[in-house]
């Protein structure tokens, strides 16, 4: 994926600096659009060449239910126009990190074998939070195969207490 990362970084760098006034609302407009552009189907719509950047932004649009800000529909042009609209999930992750790294905070993923609570999800975001020395965002996503515990991913670290991970290292330590 490096090569999708490489044509990713200048149009994320570009809206970072264009939107420095308002990140959280570019931030916002871009999920909802790169979700979008997640599905194959209108990829390949954005890709064939019969299609034209004006209806492609109208689909957009239609499938986003909502007027998209003059911004986002002065990028979207722009990446359609130059083929790129298949970079866009990597553009809004490669965005997402540039603002977080201005606000000092880092994406982090839960994983849990059973649902967290929001009393427990905040308990929990203060302790991962002081282990990893900075602000997290935090996403939920159930695992039943880690059968208990929990593992946490932010950037390259992974902090893993499953009883999955657990089981795997008592079966290195037994077959050693």
């Amino acid at each position: 994926m490096a090569e999708i990362a490489t044509i990713a970084r200048p149009y994320a760098e570009a809206l970072f600096k264009a939107s420095s006034s308002d990140l959280g609302g570019t931030a916002v407009w871009l999920e909802k659009v790169a979700a979008i552009a997640a599905n194959p189907q209108l990829r390949a719509f954005a890709d064939n060449p019969k299609a034209s950047v004006d209806q492609v932004l109208s689909v957009i649009a239609g499938v986003a239910d909502s007027k998209l800000p003059a911004a986002a529909t002065n990028f979207l042009t722009t990446v359609l126009e130059n083929g790129r609209f298949a970079a866009l999930p990597e553009i809004a992750r490669q965005f997402r990190a540039l603002a977080n790294a201005q606000k000092g905070s880092s994406d982090a993923v839960v994983q849990s074998a059973f649902p967290i609570g929001d009393a427990e999800l905040a308990q929990l975001g203060t302790t991962l939070e002081k282990r990893f020395g900075r602000k997290l965002q935090l996403t939920v996503q159930q695992d039943p195969s880690l059968i208990g515990g929990i593992r946490v991913v932010v950037g390259d670290e992974v902090l893993d207490t499953s009883v999955k991970a657990r089981l795997e290292q008592m079966k290195v330590a037994l077959s050693a």
